[in-house]
């Protein structure tokens, strides 16, 4: 089985994220079906939400299918609830149940050892960091890694993409000073910059920056799930000629064409943005970025421990043995290492 490293999950900030050891019979990811999934190695997200009002629809008689935006989060509730959250990974590892990620060499040691598995500490949506990233280097000493200017709501430093369907994601201002200088610090200490939840004004913005390999830790093809959130061909040649990826998110509504936040939907519809991706920009750019816990997910795949399902899946589809190393780690520990430092 090969090991897998997933870019994306939300089990911190579920109600029962306390189960995380034991195991969670109602979430997706937990730390006895991460072993039985092979999964070696996620980012764990810490996001704070802004209270209701994102999933109520916006009134249109046009069939395009909108959802309020999201009201901004105060930097001051958004910097104590990131801390309690990440606090809850930093107590597992210090009962050794994980290990945070700081160097790229704690993913080598983790693929293989047996050991706990390895956590990377990532920031959905940068509220807990204030304009002035001041707080910045703290977070980075407490093992930040990766963080995401925005999630899907306006922010100093970006605008996040809403959720419209069907939509490009050419909506709203692209990242302002504050955005830019954050983006430049987070290169200058080690922190990958993900794009997943930026409008494509900010993707542009930050491309041009040419900081490191762009990478969208959990999002889908465009060309087949016309959601906002998802990149655009062009996107994706931009990621591909910088030597990015793109973790492919296994929401369900991000991957169907119609949208459909539904179970029912067979994991063969990864597979199929994991074979646009690849066949558009190279097997290189393509990895996992599940979205775990923060969205519906295929009931034929059925949690984290469905992970050999899906790279069987992929097999069938014809990904070569090599290919399916990339996509499972290979892919992650270059770009990760690539934003670090080797």
């Amino acid at each position: 089985m090969h090991p897998v490293f997933d870019g994306h999950n939300d089990a911190l900030t579920n109600d029962d994220h306390a189960l995380i050891v034991e195991g969670r019979p109602d979430g997706d990811l937990d730390l006895p079906r991460m072993r039985a999934g092979g999964v070696r190695g996620a980012i764990f997200s810490v996001f704070t939400d802004s209270g209701g009002g994102h999933d109520k629809e916006v009134p249109r008689d046009d069939g395009v299918l909108e959802f309020e935006y999201a009201p901004p989060l105060d930097h001051i509730l958004a910097a104590a609830d990131a801390t309690q959250v990440a606090g809850r990974l930093v107590a597992l590892e210090r009962d050794g149940h994980v290990r945070i990620a700081h160097r790229i060499e704690d993913l080598d040691g983790a693929r293989w050892d047996g050991g706990p598995p390895v956590a990377v500490i990532h920031l959905e949506g940068a509220e807990a960091i204030d304009p002035g990233l001041e707080a910045l280097d703290l977070w980075y000493a407490a093992g930040l890694r990766s963080l995401g200017p925005v999630w899907s709501r306006a922010n100093a430093f970006a605008h996040g993409v809403p959720f419209v369907f069907p939509s490009t994601p050419d909506i709203g201002p692209g990242l302002t000073d504050a955005g830019r200088a954050l983006a430049r610090r987070c290169a200058e200490l080690g922190i990958l910059v993900d794009v997943s939840h930026l409008n494509e004004a900010g993707f542009w913005d930050l491309a041009g920056l040419e900081l490191g390999p762009i990478v969208a830790t959990h999002s889908a093809a465009h060309a087949l799930c016309a959601a906002s959130r998802n990149l655009t061909d062009a996107q994706l040649d931009a990621i591909g000629a910088s030597g990015g990826l793109v973790g492919i998110v296994f929401a369900t509504s991000f991957l169907r064409p119609d949208f459909a936040d539904e179970e029912d939907t067979p994991i063969e519809l990864i597979v199929e943005h994991a074979r646009y991706v690849a066949d558009r920009i190279g097997v290189a750019h393509v990895a996992f970025g599940s979205d775990f816990d923060g969205a519906t997910m295929p009931a034929a795949l059925g949690g984290v421990e469905g992970m050999p399902k899906l790279l069987e899946a992929l097999g069938e589809a014809g990904f070569a043995e090599r290919e399916l190393a990339a996509i499972a780690w290979d892919n992650w520990r270059r770009v990760l290492a690539a934003w670090w430092g080797d």
